[in-house]
């Protein structure tokens, strides 16, 4: 009777051991493939964090709209509103990872990392990105009953009378309070935070000359921008827009920092098989660059961006180090 080494006996165990893992993880790749194949087979949701009405939702309709002609399959839009956009992303986070929850994220969901001490949710564990909609840009306007007609004119108002000029955002610790407190700090001015409950009553009060100043999506402030009821005196984002090209960026004026845009984004739960992310993304991308989708986002002033799921979370990576850095210089907290 032959006794066996055990070390053999060690290298035999481990080796069935991997034989086993090697065939779950094919096993599992086989189920992620079929299910893939097989996607979708019944409706789609598109959860949007905000009410009815804003761009956000609205390139989510036109984008579940194209969807269910594509592939024939019912995608509805429901409005999860609450906690600034946190009540929807938690919804999607802990939804089922089937590829048929799927949420329609701004800016927010990268910024809110640096400004809440404790969210429900790891916007990098427990979501995966699945394609950037659009480009969502945000411009420093004034009433266009002031005489301010450059940031440097609204800048030497604001150095004149500290603590005497309003500036609006819409709402506290979003893009435009991080941008207003950042121009105050780079310009070393003093203006009085109005924050209001979204950027349509920031517009009406900046159409009443309520408010000196604000930065305002463009989404919301072109209208009245073409209408020559409001003025635009800069843009953030890296480059001029075309929407705007006599409008200069914040960094062409000297400005650094204003170089992170809003954007609108596609979420899925993050354990959601890979071949459905990237059949969903290839779909959504290719709807987000055909002639209606451009023109449906351009409709609303946003730049199409479209793009793989790798490109999105490359982005998500770099502006969650920039805002970041936005949320440490001016010392906003968020609620």
């Amino acid at each position: 009777m032959s006794i066996r080494s055990p070390i053999k006996v060690l290298r035999t165990a481990i080796s069935a051991a991997t034989i086993a893992g090697v065939a779950m993880t094919a096993v599992c790749a086989s189920a992620d493939q079929a299910a893939a194949q097989s996607y979708p087979e019944r409706r789609i949701t598109f959860v949007v964090p905000y009410p009815a009405g804003g761009a956000t939702d609205v390139s989510a309709r036109l984008l579940a709209n194209k969807l269910s002609e594509a592939w024939k399959q019912t995608v509805v839009v429901e409005n999860k509103s609450g906690g600034g956009g946190v009540v929807g992303n938690d919804f999607v986070a802990k939804a089922q990872p089937d590829g048929y929850t799927v949420l329609i994220a701004i800016t927010q969901i990268i910024q809110a990392p640096s400004l809440i001490s404790k969210l429900p949710y790891d916007v990098f564990k427990d979501l995966a990105p699945v394609t950037q909609v659009g480009l969502s840009t945000i411009v420093l306007t004034v009433p266009d009953a002031q005489p301010i007609k450059s940031v440097k004119e609204l800048i030497d108002h604001a150095k004149a009378n500290p603590g005497k000029v309003p500036y609006g955002s819409f709402g506290n610790a979003t893009t435009s309070h991080l941008y207003g407190e950042l121009l105050k700090k780079n310009a070393g001015i003093d203006m009085t935070h109005v924050p209001y409950r979204g950027a349509a009553p920031l517009v009406n009060d900046l159409l009443n000359n309520t408010v000196t100043a604000a930065f305002v999506d463009l989404t919301t402030a072109n209208p009245q921008i073409q209408g020559g009821k409001i003025r635009a005196l800069a843009v953030g984002g890296e480059k001029r827009r075309t929407q705007l090209p006599n409008v200069p960026t914040m960094a062409e004026l000297g400005f650094p920092g204003f170089e992170a845009e809003g954007w609108i984004g596609v979420f899925v739960p993050a354990a959601t098989p890979k071949d459905i992310v990237a059949k969903l993304s290839a779909e959504l991308s290719r709807i987000i660059a055909s002639p209606e989708g451009v023109a449906g986002l351009e409709t609303v002033s946003l730049m199409p961006v479209g793009g793989s799921a790798a490109t999105f979370e490359a982005t998500l990576r770099r502006d969650y180090a920039r805002w970041a850095d936005v949320v440490k210089a001016t010392g906003v907290k968020g609620e």
